[in-house]
């Protein structure tokens, strides 16, 4: 059993310095942080926890005390949770939109509001495509006139029953999917019970808000199909009270601040709740509405009303994506002189996978159950939304990727100068002998730095949402893909299938990409170490947007770690804390929170870290520049960074020190935390040595000399201020 907290307090008194280690995602085992074959863990638990060396008295290089942090599973956890996850996934990508909203005040309550909304509006589209199939397909045609394959065809006898009756009993299937929503969106527990932001009530509103309108839209499907043979006054009295949960959920989010002022905390949790109580109420009495009604009931091949629900939630869902792309595209800029994310245009960009992927999602559910079941023989095919939703997923990833390839091809000239003159730089003179070396080390540069094309990649991907919308205006005309093809572009109608099948196909290796990736993310270090930062950084954030998307492990990470600098530092002369990659950002987070007489006793070692090059970008409302200047400052400017030109990840953080790079104003202790590192040391074998050094990358090294020499610089101020 791991030594708890108050165990490791009973060690002798030791006036020497902590060196913590915080690894970056996928690296989390705490023999390989440290180096050593046998570690014991000292504090925390089987998801995260403090490892130390197995013998109390081991120190490690420069007669530091050695410590890991392990937070590696606290994102993930099981193989079941892992593969669960991936139906969360565009749930996740919402609610990383709305952290990344611009520092405008204006532009940001907007961007968060249409976020807000998008993610409101995923949950309808979730909880209509669910309904497509089990009300529109089962109910409505397998167990009426279309006669799906066995065993379909009889339902446990509901084939026999009264039209209303199938529905109602089927209606059970959406509201149990929205309960697996619910349940999988639920908090893990945790030994932390101090999160780093006040979220959890915003949460719980979120929540109730998304539960009350997925039970309204679900009783409008049904009250909508009820009317269309004739309007009573039961039917029209829950339609209208259902479209005003509808808009009672909407308004409660579309209005900016509402949800999230403390002011107007306690009247927005009545509100949220009264709306799920009242979604709850309604939804029981439409059931039993439509399941007594005797009347007869509409002789379409589909579900009365579907089709139309269906495209409003589609067309709303890109009208919105088209708003928020237009509010963060509206002003762009450089940030240093390099091309960047505009600001805010994050939110646009993973709105539209978010979007994009639900979209797809609910298409091919709907139209591979129908397929798969027989049940649209009678009418040739599904609902026409989902079609042109299907063709519209396989155009938008066919130009993707004919972007990102353009994009390349385009770099790469460009990215390819600047990398030989790095080179040339570092290595003015080459032998003979290390020319394939220099090409080698050359290519790689250019390859990590086509991160600096990322904003313009990024904006011009966010404009591609124009397919989507034009696929949803003219779907909205009920023209088929096939005709509109034949008549505009004089395509074949094989041409469009092909489309349709594509996008199918598509989705099908999507579903089959992510849940390998669920698989082998939690069973493969090496797949995870590729694939991981995409999770880590995703479940990183506190759920502002979407209350079903996974829940944050931020929450507990950075104040246990907050908390364990601060019962170092009682013990040990200064805590030294060395963030690899995102634990740079953990770290970060945790100086913020740290009392003043803490401080005093820290120093910072960041390496291979994205804080500037990645998330001030991204996030630039919290991870700014002003921020990262807070953490110096907080640190006493006892902060060092360390990057490579080799690493398409990490960066320098406020001046790079490449050769012929202005010199930084003296007076500004900033310019003197970032510490550039050649990479590799040398183009050839040192004497006595078979091999030349390894181009690191983004490898952490921290047995590196360049790593050590940080750390001892680091540990003598520690001990010269205390």
């Amino acid at each position: 059993m791991p030594e708890g907290t108050s165990q490791h307090c009973d060690e002798p008194r030791r006036l020497d310095v902590v060196e913590l280690r915080v690894h970056g995602v996928s690296g989390g085992d705490p023999f390989v942080i440290l180096d050593q074959p046998q570690v014991r863990q000292v504090a925390g638990d089987a998801s995260g926890g403090f490892h130390r060396l197995a013998r109390p008295e081991d120190v490690g290089p420069d007669g530091v005390t050695l410590e890991a942090y392990r937070w590696g599973d606290l994102p993930t956890g099981t193989v079941g949770r892992t593969l669960a996850m991936v139906f969360l996934l565009p749930f996740m990508l919402s609610n990383v939109a709305v952290w990344m909203r611009p520092t405008g005040r204006r532009r940001a309550a907007w961007v968060s509001v249409l976020c807000r909304l998008l993610a409101l509006n995923l949950t309808v589209l979730y909880v209509v495509s669910i309904a497509g199939v089990a009300l529109d397909l089962l109910a409505w045609q397998c167990l009426g006139e279309a006669r799906c394959r066995p065993p379909f065809d009889s339902m446990a006898g509901l084939d026999g029953r009264h039209v209303g009756q199938r529905l109602a009993v089927l209606a059970f299937v959406p509201i149990a999917a929205v309960a697996v929503l619910r349940l999988l969106g639920t908090r893990r527990p945790g030994p932390a019970d101090n999160p780093l932001w006040a979220v959890e009530p915003l949460v719980h509103r979120l929540r109730a808000i998304h539960v009350a309108a997925a039970f309204a839209v679900l009783d409008v499907v049904l009250l909508t199909a009820r009317r269309a043979s004739g309007a009573t006054v039961a039917t029209t009295l829950l339609l209208a009270l259902s479209v005003a949960v509808l808009l009672a959920c909407v308004g409660l989010l579309a209005v900016p601040g509402a949800i999230d002022r403390a002011a107007t905390a306690r009247t927005a949790t009545w509100a949220a709740r009264t709306a799920g109580a009242g979604a709850v109420v309604l939804t029981v009495a439409t059931l039993a509405t439509v399941a007594s009604d005797q009347r007869d009931w509409s002789s379409a091949t589909g579900l009365p009303g579907y089709g139309g629900i269906a495209a409003g939630a589609l067309f709303g869902q890109m009208m919105l994506l088209v708003l928020l792309s237009g509010v963060v595209l509206w002003r762009r800029g450089r940030v240093g002189g390099r091309l960047a994310l505009p600001g805010g245009l994050g939110a646009a960009v993973l709105a539209a996978l978010a979007v994009g992927l639900t979209g797809a999602l609910s298409a091919g559910l709907v139209y591979q159950t129908g397929e798969w079941l027989g049940g649209y023989r009678g009418d040739g095919g599904p609902p026409l939304p989902y079609r042109w939703t299907l063709l519209s997923f396989f155009l938008h990833v066919v130009a993707a990727v004919l972007l990102c390839g353009a994009m390349s091809v385009v770099s790469r000239r460009g990215r390819r100068r600047a990398a030989a003159a790095i080179t040339a730089s570092d290595f003015p003179v080459v032998p003979p002998e290390a020319v394939g070396r220099l090409r080698l080390t050359t290519r790689t540069i250019a390859r990590a730095r086509f991160t600096e094309w990322l904003g313009l990649l990024a904006a011009t991907y966010a404009a591609l949402v124009v397919i989507g919308l034009l696929a949803s205006l003219v779907g909205r005309t009920g023209r088929d893909p096939e005709e509109v093809a034949r008549r505009l572009l004089g395509l074949p109608a094989v041409a469009v299938g092909m489309g349709l099948s594509g996008g199918s196909y598509l989705l099908a290796a999507v579903l089959l990409t992510l849940f390998a990736g669920g698989v082998f993310a939690y069973r493969t270090a090496w797949f995870r170490r590729h694939v991981g930062i995409l999770w880590d950084l995703g479940t990183f954030w506190p759920r502002a947007a979407h209350p079903f998307a996974p829940p944050s492990y931020a929450d507990r990470a950075v104040p246990e770690l907050a908390d364990r600098i601060s019962q170092l530092t009682e013990r040990h002369v200064g805590v030294l804390l060395c963030g690899h990659s995102h634990g740079s950002a953990l770290l970060a987070l945790a100086v913020l929170r740290l009392p003043p007489r803490v401080r005093q006793r820290v120093a910072l070692l960041t390496y291979g870290s994205p804080l500037d090059r990645l998330y001030a970008r991204l996030f630039p409302a919290y991870l700014n520049e002003e921020v990262l200047r807070e953490v110096g400052e907080r640190v006493e400017w006892r902060w060092l960074n360390l990057w490579r030109d080799t690493d398409p990840v990490g960066g320098w953080i406020f001046a790079a020190h490449r050769p012929g790079d202005p010199t930084p104003d003296p007076a500004d202790p900033a310019g003197q935390v970032d510490r550039r590192l050649r990479d590799p040391a040398h183009l050839l074998p040192a004497p006595g040595e078979r091999s030349a050094p390894p181009i690191r990358g983004h490898h952490p090294g921290e047995n590196d000399s360049a790593f050590r020499a940080a750390v001892r610089e680091l540990t003598e101020r520690l001990r010269n201020a205390g």
